[in-house]
Formats: structure tokens, sequence, C-alpha cells
């Protein structure tokens, strides 16, 4: 790694303009494709305070050996070339966005003599209409076989249709009236493109106005006593209509509008796209995004939104996102489009509604994303090989323990064990721990108490013959937390005895890799499976911390207050427990609901409602000055 001192340039050298710059490695590629409104100020922060650099941040800088820059006039430029180098660059440490998969298209080839319509997740070509994304490709061929019936256009293939051609025979969809069969000269190519311009106008949306025209020709052909051909249109009307239901209305007002959702963590961020037309879902589209660089949500939104629309037959009239975006992107997109491009945040109503819909499919996305790629075999293997090699492990982790500890503002201290074999979690093999008043002092001292704990029992468990599989020792213990708790469970580890386990820390703020004893942590590259799995380990092990510290203030709340109650002991106080499920039922039942309890008498009743009533009452002043529940402290 290079010094960034050695490359860093004067202050005053940088113009204090708008701007686009590159940072560079040494064999002068380009790592890092950066915007800025004011690039003195951009790039100083780059070099002012490198340790104060978030870690993604500060791998970046490291890594290059060079910057420069180019000005540009105003914000919206900027954009464009900031977009354009990394369309041209591909630079490692901007974000990488990649479909979870491939998606089909219904493409209609506008450009030949005799277009053709046909479903397709090929790269978009020049000279065709492309509509969707589409979710599968089964609905969009069972639509197209829908609306065939009513625009009968070419579908065969080039061969298929000069085979037809030649022999002066048309294939099967052209006998059953699924194709008006331009191939035998059945129709004139003018009359076909007029056909696909009506199919092309459907799909854009324009239902009612097709409908509208159909259900006029079968009532003139019902006065002309032209049954057949009134039968027939009604059957177009009807199809027309089925095939506009699958679309379920989700705009009343007629809305074309792309809707876009965003579910991210430290690592990845899914986003989840709905193409509205006509006020109806058209296409729907995933992405998975691997977040490389430092960078915020809207920043993510707006590169996604440069990657996205890129021709102009793209580009909807409306984008509504989930947070404020830079003013710039709705002119770059005006640009591209050749028209007003509006991108806003909707914040009622039925838009706000169909965008918290995205939404929560777009976090469904990334929970389906980490699941396969947590059930992934060769993931697993590559994740403990990354850390065996970047901690210089004796031997691959096949067993990971993993030690939290939660509690609420400093009281109800628990501590919580999670364990991972092969990578994967073994839930049957989870403990818990009650902290002691001794151990509960600070985060440090819960940590001691939960290792020494843990690795007591472990020694116990040995000098009596059997030991459990719950006690085998771990490759590697983790601890949620940065140095002095790290440091804390070596010295547990050390008075117990314990010499072949090696622990470490990861840190939640930047991802830190701490190990005892070091004055530095380590730095995981972002990509790597490893951070990736040791990351799962830690937030299981914060999730089943906080379940275990919420679950324990719980019992806590129900047994005092009812506790307090002169008169009600322990079997009174289950059976209402049973009869109405909580503490909140029973404070809101009255005297006569009481009652129905067996063994709660007129004279008891009054007393538990008055005196739960009572605790309410003066609950009230301090619910209000209650901190927030914290889960880790520490970390």
């Amino acid at each position: 790694m290079v010094d960034p001192a050695l490359y860093r340039p004067a202050t005053g050298s940088i113009p204090d303009s708008p701007g686009v710059y590159r940072f560079r490695d040494e064999e002068n590629r380009v790592i890092y494709v950066g915007k800025a409104k004011s690039l003195r100020s951009r790039l100083s922060s780059y070099f002012a305070d490198i340790a104060g650099l978030h870690s993604r941040t500060q791998n970046m800088v490291l890594s290059a050996a060079s910057v420069d820059w180019v000005t540009v006039g105003t914000e919206v430029e900027a954009l464009q070339l900031e977009y354009t180098w990394i369309k041209e660059f591909d630079p490692r440490f901007n974000v990488k966005y990649r479909d979870d998969k491939s998606y089909p298209y219904l493409v209609v080839t506008w450009g030949e003599e005799f277009p053709r319509a046909y479903v397709s997740r090929d790269a978009k070509r020049k000279g065709a209409k492309y509509f969707g994304p589409y979710a599968h490709a089964w609905a969009i061929r069972d639509t197209l076989d829908l609306i065939l019936r009513v625009f009968p256009i070419r579908t065969c293939s080039k061969g298929v249709f000069k085979r037809a051609n030649q022999v002066g025979r048309p294939c099967l969809l052209g006998y059953i009236d699924k194709c008006s069969a331009p191939c035998v000269g059945r129709v004139s190519a003018d009359e076909h493109r007029v056909l696909v311009s009506d199919f092309l106008a459907f799909m854009g949306g324009k239902t009612s106005e097709i409908e509208r025209r159909i259900r006029s020709a079968m009532k003139d052909a019902a006065q002309k006593e032209d049954f057949e051909t009134a039968a027939r249109l009604r059957d177009d009307l009807e199809a027309l209509r089925t095939a506009t239901e699958r679309n379920a209305v989700v705009l009343p007002d007629g809305t074309d509008a792309d809707v876009i959702g965003i579910s991210e963590d430290e690592l990845e961020a899914a986003v989840e796209i709905f193409h509205v037309r006509e006020g109806r879902v058209r296409g729907q589209r995933s992405m998975v995004v691997e977040k490389v660089e430092d960078i915020s949500t809207a920043g993510l939104l707006t590169r996604l939104l440069q990657e996205l629309y890129v021709d102009p037959e793209a580009v909807p009239h409306n984008i509504l996102v989930p947070e404020e975006l830079e003013s710039g992107i709705a002119d770059v997109l005006a640009q591209v489009r050749g028209g007003r491009v509006t991108v806003a945040v909707p914040q009622r109503g039925q838009k706000r509604s169909l965008l918290e819909t995205v939404n929560m499919n777009a976090k469904q996305t990334l929970t389906m994303h980490k699941i396969r790629r947590a059930g992934d075999l060769t993931t697993r293997s590559l994740a403990l090989t990354d850390i065996h090699s970047i901690l210089g492990l004796a031997q691959a982790p096949l067993r990971i323990e993993c030690i939290d500890i939660s509690h609420f503002a400093g009281e109800g201290v628990v501590g919580a064990l999670v364990v991972f074999e092969d990578g994967a979690p073994k839930s049957r093999e989870y403990r818990s721990y009650r902290i002691s008043d001794e151990g509960a002092r600070d985060d440090t001292s819960a940590v001691y108490e939960v290792v020494a704990r843990r690795f007591r029992s472990r020694a116990e468990q040995q000098d009596n013959q059997g030991v459990r599989r719950s006690m085998y020792a771990p490759s590697l213990l983790v601890i949620d937390g940065g140095a002095p708790q790290v440091n804390a469970a070596q010295r547990a580890l050390d008075d117990a005895g314990v010499t072949d386990v090696p622990v470490i820390g990861l840190a939640k703020r930047l991802e830190e890799i701490w190990v005892a004893g070091d004055a530095e942590p380590l730095i995981m590259p972002r990509s790597s499976e490893g951070l990736y799995l040791l990351q799962r380990i830690r937030d299981e092990a914060h999730r089943f911390a906080l379940r275990h510290q919420r679950k324990t203030r719980r019992k806590k709340i129900s047994t005092s207050a009812l506790d307090a109650i002169p008169g009600l002991g322990p079997s009174r106080q289950k059976d209402l427990m049973k009869a109405f499920g909580s503490i909140k039922r029973i404070r809101s039942a009255t005297p006569a609901q009481l009652q129905s309890v067996p063994g709660i008498g007129p004279n008891l009743a009054l007393v538990i409602s008055e005196h739960l009533k009572g605790d309410e009452t003066e609950n009230v002043a301090t619910v209000s000055a209650a901190p927030t529940p914290k889960g880790n402290e520490g970390s």
C-alpha cells in the first residue's frame, strides 16, 4: 500500500468547482470514480485524517497511488461524466449492481418489414421495442397467447417465415387465426404494421382506447345483424379484459411510474422496481448491490437510476423513490428521455402505500439472497477458508462460537452464545446466561463472566466422563465488540487455562476485526465471504441475546406486578395469566370479569383492579423518561 501523503495534491492546486475525480492504483488502473460540488472540499476530506475515514474509504485511499480530476460547469454535467467513467473503467471500489436473475421481456421487432413479437432474456437490440421485465416467462407467454386472437401479428422466427413464404402455406397459428399470415400475403406489410401498432398501443397501457374501438365495432356489427362478427368481437373484448385483469390496478388515476424500493445492511442492498403503466403493474425486477464503497442510500439510488435508464423509451415520466435524491438526477434523466421527468418521494395516499409494498418486496429479496448465500456449501467453504487465511489460524474454523451481551439501560444484563458449524447455525446448542450483579458492572465484566462460565463448564464436563458435544472447544471464539471486550474474553480464557481457542472481536461501527493484544484492527475486504459469515454470526448472536433479554424483562415485570398484590398467591397468579394472557389485559379487565377466574372473589377482584390501575398511574410519569431498549451497548 502507498502512503497517501506521497500522492496527496496541494490543497491550493485543487479547483473549488464541480467536477469528477479518479483514484488510480500503482498500475494506473482506475479504482474509484466520484463527483463533487467542490473538488477541493471533497478531495481534501480523503487526506485530512486517514484514521477517521470509514473502513471502505480508508481501504480505497490506501490502495491508490494517484488522483486526478476534471472540472465541469454544473452538477448535472458531473453526474453524467461520473456515470460515463464508471461504465468505462469499471472501478473496483464503486458499487456493483447485478440482477439476482435474468428477466424475460416481450420484444417487438418494429424495425423489420414484418415485425414479430417474442419473449427474450437477451440484451436489448436497436430497432426493437421492449416491454417488461416480467417476473415469469410463462406469464407473458400466456398473456401474448390471449392477445394474439385480437392482434394476430407474426411471432415466428425468420426461418419459419421464409419457409412458409416459399411453400405458400402458413404455419399452425395462421390456420387457427392467431396470425394474420403476412408470409403468404393474407395481409400486406402496411396492414400488418397497423396490427402491430395497435398491439404496441395496448401493451403500452392504452387499453381503454382499444376496448372502446372494439366495443363500437361489435355494436355496429350487431346493428347490421352480422352476428358472427359481433360474437367474434365480443370474444376479442373478453380476451383483452382477461389479459388486462392479470395486472392489478394499483394507482386508479392511471399514473405511469416506476416505483423503487430498497432494503440494505452494511455489506449489501436489495433494490426492487415495479413498472406501473396506466395504473397497473406491467413488470417487476430485483437487483442486489454490493456496497463496495461507503455510500448513502440516496447515493445508491442515484447511481441505480443512472445505470437503469439509458434507453430514452425506458425512462418513465414519474419515478417514486423512498428518499430524496440529488436534484440533478431528474435533469439528467430528462435529457435522456427528451422530456420532463419527476423524481419524488410520495408522502401519503395510494402512491405511498405502493412504495411501502415495494420496500417490503425489497426486504424479502435481500432475505432470500442471504438465505441462498448462506445455504451454498461452496460459499460457506470459501468463507471458512477466508477466515482461516486472513486470521492466520492453525486450523480451519469449522466450529465458531459467538458471545453477545444485551441489557436494558444497564439493567437486566444477559449473555448469549450461538454456535455455527461448517458455516451453518446449530440452534440446539445455543446458550443464554443470566449475569450476576458483579458481572453486570459493564460490558467487559459481563463478557468475562460469560466466557469464564462457558469454559468452566467445559472443564467440569471433562472431569466427568462423557463430554457433551455442546462443550467441545470451538475453533474460533467471536465477541460482539471491540478491543476492550476481546481483551476481557482473553483474560477469562487465560484464567481458565484455555490456550487452544483463538478469540477475536467484530466491532459493529466499522466492521473491524480485533485480535486480543493487537493495537490495530484487521480490515477484511468488503467483498470477502469470510467477513459476510462473521457478520452473520455476530447478528445471530445479537438477535438471540436481545430475545432472551426481552423475555427476561417481560417475566420480571409480570411477576413483580402480581406479587405485590396482597392475598394473591402463586396459584391464583397462574390462573389469572392463563385466563387473560398478559398483565395488560388483566389491568384492563373489570372486577366482574376478574371474578370469572376460579378462586377470585368480589373483594380480591376489587383489590387486583385497584392495585393494577394504581401501578399504571405511577408508571405514566416514568415511561416517558425511560430509555430506549438497547441490545448491545458495548459494540
